[in-house]
């Protein structure tokens, strides 16, 4: 956060400069320049500082009290960030001000981690998952509720809420880390913790898609979590799901054939643990990776496919200082931000006084 307002003032320093550096010629060419030509040379100045301060995104600083935001997404049309919790297990609407209001109260929900506002059925998807750290959460026995439930996108009040535990009748532990929806409305989530695709269709009824071990997990979190597998997921053209592993690989499924899976061959691996993703609309992915592991800035990165995702190369284009960011997203006027919902102090049993979106650029 710090070094975007450092980019901001940088910015606005350069303005400042190349504004005096105009006045000074045009004073020093005074002899040979009319008088009124300088107020048109003033007002233009501050002409386009204006619209330079208007261009520029603010950090949005979200005013909610201990929750703690894992994921979010953007409605366009309500101009309002949706956003869960893994406290309180409530999805909370978000104004660009940073008012915090409670959309989703479903006593079925221990942690809201995944959200995602489809607007072309008017609902939410939430995932539900249980880290053991909620108010409602079985703290003996972490990791047992999985699912995904899908709320009315106005009122909030539920259409259905599926638990892929008895889906899975494996006995495993399970975390539904993301969710994504192809265009017939078909939902697929992702499970971190073992190598299981759900597919779910529009009425709430789920069945298991794909388990592949090239979605077992492989990376471990000391003190935490081991062997962490998928992460995010996004479906792209050619009717695909991108699903990105906390290793830093990507792996393509396609929708029509998921026994046909394979990892994308990168030009290099995202930075690991990657924690979110956004389908941006040139058809190439934004994707953050936490500073979780390392204590260094979370990064943004840019993967462009090549020859239907089969390959794809990877670039970073900015960095959040805060390390534990997880989750990008579109805002307002084509912007884009990345969420800060402070999971190292949820997972230290601390308080938080709300959350934080940074502007980030991806491209």
């Amino acid at each position: 956060m710090k070094k975007t307002k450092l980019k901001i003032a940088v910015a606005g320093a350069a303005l400042v400069v190349a504004a005096a550096t105009g006045m000074a010629l045009a004073a020093s060419g005074s002899s040979a320049t009319s008088g009124s030509e300088r107020p048109r040379t003033e007002q233009s100045t501050q002409q386009s500082k204006q619209q330079s301060k208007q261009r520029t995104p603010s950090v949005i600083k979200a005013d909610g009290p201990n929750v703690f935001p894992h994921s979010l997404d953007f409605d366009a049309q309500s101009k309002t960030f949706f956003t869960g919790s893994l406290k309180q297990g409530k999805v909370y609407a978000v104004g660009p001000d940073g008012k915090v209001r409670t959309h989703i109260d479903d006593p079925e929900l221990v942690s809201a981690q995944a959200v995602l506002a489809d607007r072309e059925r008017d609902r939410i998807l939430v995932s539900n998952v249980d880290y053991g750290t909620a108010d409602r959460s079985r703290k003996e026995a972490p990791f047992r509720i999985a699912g995904v439930g899908s709320y009315d996108l106005a009122t909030g009040k539920q259409d259905w809420c599926v638990d892929l535990t008895a889906v899975a009748l494996d006995g495993k532990q399970h975390l539904i880390s993301d969710v994504t929806v192809g265009p017939d409305g078909t939902a697929y989530a992702v499970d971190e913790l073992t190598p299981t695709v759900f597919r779910i269709d529009r009425e709430g009824r789920a069945s298991v898609f794909l388990r592949s071990d090239l979605l077992q997990g492989k990376l471990d979190i000391p003190d935490f979590l081991d062997g962490v597998g998928m992460a995010a997921v996004e479906w792209v053209k050619g009717n695909q799901l991108i699903t990105a592993m906390a290793d830093g690989s990507l792996v393509r499924v396609p929708v029509q054939h998921p026994e046909q899976a394979q990892k994308v061959k990168l030009s290099a691996p995202l930075a690991s643990p990657t924690a979110g993703m956004r389908l941006l609309k040139d058809g190439s992915i934004t994707a953050v990776s936490s500073g979780l592991l390392s204590g260094k800035p979370a990064r943004i990165q840019r993967v462009e496919p090549r020859d239907g995702w089969k390959e794809a190369t990877v670039t970073v284009t900015d960095t959040v200082e805060d390390p534990v960011t997880s989750d990008v997203t579109t805002g307002p006027g084509g912007t884009t931000y990345a969420l800060s919902g402070g999971l190292a102090a949820l997972l230290a049993g601390k308080p938080n006084d709300g959350f934080t979106l940074t502007p980030v650029k991806t491209g």
